[in-house]
């Protein structure tokens, strides 16, 4: 019978060879243990952007604030933070937390890319507060941190996972999606472009002024569905989970969905 043929590798190779490995699929460990240090800078931009260009900001774990500004151009003020077992090995770390810059004159994409490769024992937050041209439409998607968006009159596409989403003072059409958490949107006018809400797991609260004109189709599949402060013609047949209407005179399309949650609909205060 042949031998089987045993290979006796030494340790310190094998643990080279998988380090190798997990930096070349940029693996993360996640920090184990108190992280006491902190540190941070403020990282600081300005962009021109053509009337109707668009303001995109990709982030992680960090918040995001969007809110219309006075002026021509996309100001950008975003804290970068480090938490590591020292207040020194954190400041080390902040320089080299990294927001890729992808800028037309059109469009201005900002993607938070932290340190990349192996991170253990450390956690890298990254918080954008950002003012946008009037009429500039603005793209925010995170992984898990909150967004939060003021008097914005363009075009709204946002989305997070495990973060909640407010948006008040809105004069444009939006589409939000929340996942495990709150999404509340505040309408301070409804013009031609769709509103388009989704929800799992969570809350959807959305407030319309009273003269809005709109068609309205909402659905909860599992949750509760509260429209009653909010007067509206019914089309069709309303059941406790899915209502159809029109909302004074009819026109833009509102759509609400909530999975596992509920669904509130009501006058603008």
């Amino acid at each position: 019978m042949p031998r089987a043929i045993q290979f006796n590798l030494p340790f310190r190779f094998l643990l080279a060879t998988a380090v190798a490995v997990l930096l070349g699929s940029g693996c993360r460990f996640d920090p184990q243990g108190p992280l006491e240090g902190r540190a941070s800078d403020e990282w600081v931009r300005s962009y021109d952007l053509g009337p109707g260009g668009e303001m995109q900001i990709v982030g992680g774990d960090g918040s995001v604030d969007v809110e219309a500004g006075s002026g021509p151009r996309v100001e950008v003020k975003a804290e970068r933070i480090a938490m590591a077992p020292t207040d020194e090995g954190a400041r080390e770390l902040v320089p080299r937390i990294s927001i890729r810059e992808d800028v037309t004159p059109d469009r201005v994409v900002l993607q938070s890319e932290g340190l990349g490769g192996i991170v253990i024992g450390v956690k890298v937050l990254i918080n954008y507060r950002v003012s946008v041209p009037s009429g500039a439409k603005v793209r925010v998607r995170t992984a898990g941190g909150a967004i939060a968006l003021r008097n914005l009159d363009g075009q709204v596409v946002v989305s997070s996972a495990n973060g909640e989403i407010t948006a008040r003072g809105l004069r444009g059409g939006i589409e939000a999606r929340a996942t495990n958490n709150k999404l509340t949107v505040d309408m301070a006018a409804v013009g031609d472009s769709p509103i388009d809400l989704r929800v799992t797991n969570g809350l959807l609260d959305l407030s319309l002024p009273a003269d809005a004109n709109a068609n309205l189709s909402l659905n909860v599949t599992n949750g509760k569905l509260d429209v009653d402060e909010l007067k509206f013609e019914v089309l069709g047949e309303r059941t406790p989970r899915r209502v159809r209407g029109r909302l004074n005179e009819g026109g833009t399309p509102i759509e609400l969905n909530v999975v596992n949650g509920g669904l509130r609909l009501h006058p603008r205060q």
